[in-house]
């Protein structure tokens, strides 16, 4: 399978480097610096990602160059530039005229192959502090800004067996208006993918991978009604049948009604699944606890212990199918390491040593949305597909403070009335996570010639990519006064509703 290599010098813009080039129906991976693979033949090129370093720092991001330039086609962005320039000899240094934000590209040769139908005076975005001052022999200016001489460079001809670029620009970002193109010259065009990595491709090679991997073995998941576990059970599905043994779990902090009609579905869909009602363990052990880590830990735990004692019903499995995506893969791998713990997540603490289960994640090579269009290819049923992200840990930290069965009754039919009323007036699809979250305050309020004294709930919408950072939604007045009403009026024990319009950062998607 053809792919490119991008090598992570530390940007906060790798990924997006990975989705763009994904955007093309070419497979990539991300990898370190320091970890970069042998260049097996189905290695067709080499982006160098930016990074928060200086060339000129004594602790700066380096590689040995040679074993990539000239090997296989290679471009650098930003820091990669600066890193290739300096690496042959150039100089790179503080430039007098420093430019953050929006610039206007002009090329020095609009018939490289590069600039295949990028306008001559092209916007581009800029993020440095450090300019190329001199380039070495080896290399030729490309493309220039009113501000720094070298914004693009070029392998002189002879100097290198493959083509090698570098740009001072961020092509990956849409400040950039062509850097898709830009992009897109390099990786189908300079390094000769195919462009033909589809859904449709994906599936047929990832069933057949997973039947030799896995052979006449057995495997066994918990599913969560999720995108991911959906998308992953239905490709193992695929490949080994009802040898897959799945299990959902009714941990009693799910939406309304969310237990039986995931349920229905995976029924629907032919997987092997079974039901498993623990509500009143859940709620018996979270009793009385208000502290938001301990809740995640408890039902964390919790869901170990159950799948522990499921895997020991099913005692002929040997490996354990996971959700994992790429998102999740790389940043167990990046330059930095793992980001500090803001929450601990649901599954924190790891499966049972003793189970010796082998691992299978289907999709671990994978965008979000890559996923959802294999799930369109597998045919899995729109309910799920588009499904808003929802915690691990349910509604139990959107519940705050302690959790009993009353407040999760009154939870969720508060919640049922907001996303049925979401998906009803055409809002659903919009957003790109919405819940209500229970306050531990009570407030006064008059309900016909009564004084009521009863809970409030906070309505939250987000718009996301990914959920590192999120804008909370801007649903129209009307609706939310039409939601504020329906639950006041049907949900007895609520008598007042807010509207969350914080962002991420600095405040957390949910609240606990």
């Amino acid at each position: 399978m053809q792919k490119i290599l991008i090598l992570d010098f530390g940007s906060q813009y790798t990924q997006l480097i990975a989705r763009r080039v994904r955007e093309m129906n070419v497979y990539c991976e991300i990898v370190p610096y320091n970890k970069m693979p042998e260049l097996t033949p189905d290695v067709l090129g080499v982006i160098l990602s930016g990074s928060p370093f200086s060339v000129k720092q004594p602790d700066a991001l380096r590689i040995d160059l040679d074993a990539i330039a000239g090997k296989r086609p290679m471009l650098g962005i930003c820091y990669g530039a600066q890193l290739t320039a300096d690496f042959y000899g150039g100089e790179v240094g503080k430039s007098s005229k420093r430019e953050y934000g929006k610039a206007i590209l002009q090329q020095n040769d609009t018939a490289d192959p590069f600039f295949r139908g990028i306008e001559p005076d092209s916007q581009v975005w800029m993020s440095h502090s450090d300019s190329i001052l001199r380039l070495p022999d080896q290399l030729e200016v490309l493309a220039h800004t009113d501000s720094i001489p070298v914004a693009a460079f070029r392998g002189r001809t002879g100097a290198f067996e493959k083509p090698v670029y570098g740009i001072q620009f961020h092509p990956e970002v849409y400040h950039t208006l062509e850097g898709f193109n830009l992009l897109k010259n390099f990786v189908l065009h300079i390094c000769g993918c195919a462009g033909d990595w589809t859904p449709a491709h994906f599936v047929e090679q990832t069933v057949a991978d997973l039947r030799e991997k896995i052979g006449n073995d057995k495997v066994i998941m918990a599913l969560s009604g999720g995108v991911d576990s959906t998308v992953a059970a239905t490709l193992l599905h695929r490949a080994i049948g009802d040898r897959l043994f799945c299990f959902f779990v009714d941990n009693g902090l799910l939406r309304k009604n969310e237990y039986d009609d995931v349920l229905h579905s995976y029924q629907g869909m032919g997987l092997n699944i079974e039901g498993v009602d623990a509500k009143n363990r859940f709620y018996s052990a979270l009793a009385g606890v208000s502290d938001p880590e301990q809740k995640r830990k408890i039902i964390g735990r919790l869901f170990i212990e159950v799948f522990e004692e499921e895997s020991k019903a099913q005692p002929e499995c040997a490996w354990l199918g996971q959700g994992t995506i790429y998102p999740d893969v790389i940043e167990s791998v990046s330059v930095h390491g793992p980001s500090v713990t803001i929450k601990s997540h649901h599954n924190v603490g790891g499966l049972p040593e003793q189970l010796k289960l082998n691992i299978v994640e289907p999709l671990r090579m994978l965008f979000k949305d890559e996923v959802r269009r294999v799930g369109r290819e597998l045919g899995v049923p729109a309910m799920i597909l588009n499904r808003h992200p929802f915690p691990g840990p349910g509604l139990g930290i959107r519940i705050l403070g302690d959790i009993t069965p009353d407040k999760v009754r009154l939870l969720q039919e508060a919640d049922a009335i907001y996303i049925n009323k979401l998906k009803s007036s055409g809002l659903y699809d919009q957003v790109w996570q919405a819940g209500t979250i229970l306050l531990p305050i009570q407030s006064v309020g008059v309900m016909g010639d009564e004084r009521t004294y009863e809970q409030a709930v906070a309505l939250r919408a987000v718009n996301s990519t990914d959920g590192m950072t999120a804008e909370w939604s801007r649903l129209p007045y009307e609706f939310l006064a039409e939601v504020s009403s329906e639950i006041i009026n049907q949900v007895r024990g609520i008598n007042r509703v807010v509207f969350d319009i914080s962002t991420k950062p600095p405040a957390t998607i949910e609240w606990e």
